[in-house]
């Protein structure tokens, strides 16, 4: 059944993708795409606010307290209820990224591990393919049609482990290959992949303000 082969490769590689990338970082792209999509007249009120705030702070830098009260006290207060009305701003996107934030994951948990779930239970009884006979002993032949497969094949679980232990093993490879490479030997993968990370999440970051 090379379908069932190419469909639970590519679940697991799914899954293993979402991994690679990371959570938070899947969760703030969204999230900066959500602004600019759904909800982006809060950001175009908040960016307008802030533009105003920083001209009026420029103008009452600019302005006598004493040769010029009247004028200091009325931009005064309105710096100070711009400050008021962006805090606020503030707080209701905060509170709104807080709710989307719990949504998201929530449905990159179900994107993530219901196929696999699904699959394995759906096809729990399937050959996903069939072993040539007498390359194994039992015990062997056993395992690999784990847990309800024919004796002799082997099963969408046990196909799914082994996708998903080699899927880890080349991503480590690539991270040594690219650390060997393009990066002086005394840098380790694991900082050199966390710095990739972290560039990522600035842009993205930067793209939602």
């Amino acid at each position: 059944m090379p379908s069932l082969i190419l469909t639970a490769f590519l679940i697991v590689l799914v899954a293993q993708v979402v991994s690679w990338i990371g959570e938070s970082v899947l969760c703030d792209f969204a999230y900066a795409l959500y602004l600019r999509t759904i909800n982006s007249s809060l950001v175009r009120q908040q960016s307008r606010l802030k533009t105003e705030l920083l001209k009026t702070k420029q103008e009452l830098a600019k302005t006598s307290a004493q040769d010029q009260f009247a004028k200091w006290a009325k931009l005064r207060r309105s710096v100070d209820k711009m400050l008021s009305d962006l805090e606020k701003l503030n707080s209701k996107l905060s509170s709104g990224k807080t709710t989307f934030t719990i949504a998201f994951r929530v449905f990159l948990w179900i994107f993530v591990n219901i196929p696999q779930y699904g699959i394995a239970w759906r096809y729990r009884s399937k050959p996903v393919f069939w072993l040539p006979q007498g390359w194994f002993n039992p015990i062997v032949t056993w395992w690999l049609a784990f847990p309800f497969a024919p004796k002799g094949s082997v099963s969408v679980m046990t196909w799914t482990w082994a996708c998903k232990y080699v899927l880890q093993i080349s991503n480590e490879a690539v991270k040594v290959i690219i650390c060997e490479f393009l990066f002086p030997s005394s840098v380790s993968y694991a900082f050199v992949t966390q710095c990739l990370m972290n560039v990522f999440s600035a842009s993205v970051s930067s793209s939602a303000s």
